[in-house]
């Protein structure tokens, strides 16, 4: 097996197991924090907030740097650190107190993290400009699908081995995921000696800063769009549903469902990429999504919410792995992981916000309109790719 084949398994299985390790807790975590000792059901649901989206903002805070560090010294040091420090920390909130040492964990959990950052930059770097699409693609889905699934993970070990167990099962995974890194992950790494640029300075070397933002911001939406549902689906699916005994299990499903899409179609999407353009699939994509939210507003049964939801997947899978084709290709090598880091915050920075609009938009303007809004958006994005990219014939 070629050695970028090799990374791509190995980095694969690592990245979902970080994904799933960040969002494993969302289920669980009401119940957890009331084994803590927090009985107030407001006072669980304000914590619950706290501590599931903190980790996501000091995530898009701390990628940059973990990036620039992974340029520095390598992507594969930054894997075993991110690996291992995660599987620590993770298994550590299986020991916590009190709800205040589980906010510090994930807390810190953000701090540590950059695998994803490492992951995608050794790709682009060590694949083959024939495959990087492909490879992207296929890197691309493991993030997504270990955010999307990791809820429903994380229900399914909590009911069948008990809540704390959750936090020991996936810190033992992430675990293996530093093992099998150390092990098989080979990178072929010369470090330069040079002048660390600031932050200003990087900026100013990127030669495309316009597209680059528009990447950044088609990252952000497209995240954004795949969690404006969270807040509200276990509500949404309730008043869709005749019996109410399997709302959960169903919710899960129905948000879990663009997951499953996305590890399907987002490699073939990046394969599609390579031969007829990444610029096209992005719009494509983007247009094909926007359209896609708006008769989710109108379904009648849960059924036909997961099939929107997994035609959604579908079609956004193509999103991630031809952003990051497109910055692979206007980026100097040596400012990749750099912005691939800032790439990912924008990602990061997506889920969170996506999950805050989301419920808001809900409570101001009621659940329909969360999937109006978010069409729009989407469009918009749209529009504004046409402008940067294609008016402007950057990219060939």
């Amino acid at each position: 097996m070629k050695m970028w084949k090799k990374n791509l398994l190995v980095c694969w299985f690592g990245m979902f197991m970080t994904g799933v390790g960040m969002s494993q807790i969302a289920p669980v975590m009401p119940l957890y924090i009331k084994h803590l000792g927090i009985e107030n059901q407001g006072l669980i649901a304000q914590f619950s907030g706290i501590a599931f989206g903190a980790t996501y903002v000091i995530s898009a805070i701390f990628s940059p740097i973990w990036g620039k560090a992974a340029d520095k010294y390598g992507r594969k040091p930054m894997l075993l650190r991110a690996s291992l420090g995660m599987a620590v920390v993770v298994c550590c909130m299986g020991v916590a107190q009190n709800v205040y040492e589980l906010i510090g964990l994930r807390l810190l959990q953000g701090v540590i993290t950059g695998y994803s950052t490492a992951c995608t930059t050794l790709i682009a770097t060590q694949t083959d400009e024939e495959h990087a699409g492909w490879a992207l693609g296929t890197i691309s889905t493991a993030n997504v699908a270990g955010s999307l699934l990791g809820p429903m993970i994380g229900g399914y070990l909590e009911e069948n081995f008990g809540l704390q167990n959750v936090f020991f099962i996936t810190g033992t995974l992430l675990l293996i995921a530093f093992i099998t890194t150390l092990l098989f992950v080979k990178e072929s790494f010369t470090r330069q000696d040079k002048k660390t640029l600031s932050i200003k300075e990087t900026w100013n070397s990127i030669p495309e800063k316009s597209l680059t933002i528009c990447m950044f911001i088609t990252f952000f939406i497209s995240t954004l769009g795949l969690y404006s549902v969270e807040p509200i689906i276990t509500v949404y699916i309730s008043q869709l549903s005749v019996d109410s005994s399997h709302v959960a299990l169903l919710a899960g499903a129905a948000f879990s469902a663009s997951g499953l899409a996305n590890i399907i179609s987002a490699p073939r999407l990046g394969k599609l990429s390579d031969k007829i353009g990444a610029h096209k699939v992005i719009l494509g994509a983007l247009v094909v999504a926007g359209i896609i939210y708006i008769p989710q507003a109108f379904v009648s049964n849960p059924w036909q919410l997961m099939i929107l939801r997994f035609l959604l997947g579908l079609a956004t899978a193509g999103l991630s792995p031809s952003a990051y084709a497109v910055i692979r290709k206007i980026t100097p090598s040596s400012l990749t992981g750099r912005v691939f880091g800032f790439t990912i915050s924008a990602g990061y920075l997506g889920i969170f916000m996506g999950s805050v609009l989301g419920g808001q938009i809900a409570g101001w303007f009621g659940m329909k309109n969360v999937f109006f809004i978010t069409s729009a958006l989407f469009l918009i994005n749209a529009v504004w790719v046409y402008s940067k990219v294609y008016k402007k014939l950057i990219i060939a």
